[in-house]
């Protein structure tokens, strides 16, 4: 037998779904959105983008290459840092959903600095991040379990 070999080919890369005229990022998010829908929960889709860190301007010498790692090693000091956005898949009444199923490198650092202003922020606040269909049928039921208390 001959083995096949398969090189990595970066990151994973969703399918882009269109359901009801609107263009989702993942069929998992498609996949929430019908959940959702269905059980007439409302939630807007990626309605609201929250600022985690805000921009400011560096003071300090720094001898670096690009942001990529690319060209050359520089100086690079006194430069404009920008800010840290993320923007959350569903938004409901005291809920955030953030569909997940797999997450790219930066997410887990994102996902802590958001957790963080909403503790902060927004104490009341409930936030799902189901990774399959099974966790965003759980995820509807844990929904509609608050609801009614």
């Amino acid at each position: 037998m001959s083995r096949i070999s398969r090189r990595k080919r970066g990151p994973v890369r969703a399918k882009k779904v269109i359901v009801d005229n609107i263009e989702f990022k993942s069929g998992l998010e498609a996949y929430m959105y019908k959940a959702l829908k269905n059980a007439k929960i409302k939630a807007k889709y990626e309605g609201t983008t929250f600022e985690l860190v805000p921009s400011f301007v560096s003071v300090n010498d720094s001898y670096e290459r690009t942001g990529n790692g690319k060209g050359e090693f520089k100086y690079r000091g006194n430069k404009n840092i920008l800010n840290i956005k993320y923007t959350p898949d569903f938004i409901g009444n005291n809920f955030v959903i953030e569909c997940k199923g797999r997450p790219n490198k930066s997410f887990p650092l994102r996902w802590k600095l958001f957790k963080k202003l909403m503790a902060q922020d927004y104490p009341k606040t409930t936030l799902y991040k189901p990774q399959n269909q099974k966790e965003c049928d759980e995820t509807i039921k844990l929904i509609l379990g608050n609801q009614k208390s």
